[in-house]
């Protein structure tokens, strides 16, 4: 039996697993000057933070609707015996419910919540993919996905607030006294809905190494067979390169994956933002 994996463009996994696994990608839509384009196939990142730099506004994100998921999931189940699905959490977006009823009107399609964002997605998205290719049959996959999903520790650190307030995501009066401050706030997933954590203070590249010191040091429950770090394509290598030697120095895992975050995750986090994701155990 084949089952094929999909996803909408929030997992954030690098073109090569994609490719390798045969991931089929929705692309969400990033709306500039009231015109839609495909995320990463249209848009890019770069493109998201110049417009918004340059002071011309402020992109948006936008789901596809029930017409637009109707045709992805018939076109990818000509190509195969069953379909799963996976969406960002659904208390970020309607994308997980607007999925659901497309997939009412096809035989074998499975719409997942991942409860996640950005490779926190991307971490069950590609394990699925990898029970897959291995021959699970789609029930046994959906069982053990029950499983890990609630296991993904997702957390960024947050360089520059200006995104989430302008895409109307923190208060105006939060904002100035982040700004006031210098404060990065930490922004964990939990339960499916992003909470604010610890807020760090100083310098952003001294700050991404005490972020990754308090999620990684001093703990007997994190699975160490992998590891993603995300960032916005804009942060500078050698900060990431930093960062990756501080978490393979921290803690010992089998893999880990740096990738850039698309458009979608980048209009919420601006430029300056870098989160490292893993499951529990």
């Amino acid at each position: 039996m084949k089952v094929m994996i999909t996803s909408d463009s929030t997992c954030d996994l690098p073109p090569d697993l994609i490719s390798r696994y045969n991931i089929g990608i929705a692309p969400l839509l990033i709306i500039m000057d009231e015109k839609p384009y495909k995320d990463g196939v249209e848009i890019t990142a770069a493109d998201v933070f110049k417009y918004v730099e340059s002071g011309a506004g402020m992109t948006r994100t936008s789901a596809l609707n029930v017409a637009d998921y109707h045709e992805y999931f018939a076109n990818w189940r000509k190509e195969c015996d069953a379909l799963i699905h996976f969406n960002i959490s659904s208390s970020f977006s309607s994308c997980f419910h607007t999925a659901q009823m497309a997939a009412q009107e096809l035989d074998n399609v499975y719409v997942v919540d991942s409860m996640n964002l950005s490779t926190g997605s991307g971490q069950v998205v590609l394990d699925a993919a990898i029970m897959a290719q291995n021959g699970m049959p789609p029930d046994q996959i959906l069982s053990e996905l029950e499983r890990l999903i609630p296991r993904v520790e997702a957390s960024f650190i947050i360089g520059t607030i200006k995104y989430l307030y302008l895409g109307g995501r923190c208060s105006g009066l939060a904002a100035l006294g982040a700004n006031l401050l210098k404060l990065n706030p930490c922004i964990e997933v939990v339960g499916g809905k992003m909470n604010v954590g610890k807020k760090y203070r100083g310098s952003f590249d001294k700050v991404i190494m005490q972020y990754v010191t308090d999620r990684l040091s001093g703990r007997a429950d994190i699975d160490r067979r992998r590891a993603f770090i995300t960032f916005p394509p804009s942060l500078p290598d050698d900060m990431v390169r930093s960062l990756e030697e501080k978490v393979k120095s921290l803690c010992e895992f089998e893999e880990v994956i740096v990738c850039p975050a698309g458009c979608v995750i980048s209009n919420h986090c601006g430029p300056t933002c870098i989160g490292v994701l893993f499951y529990r155990k």
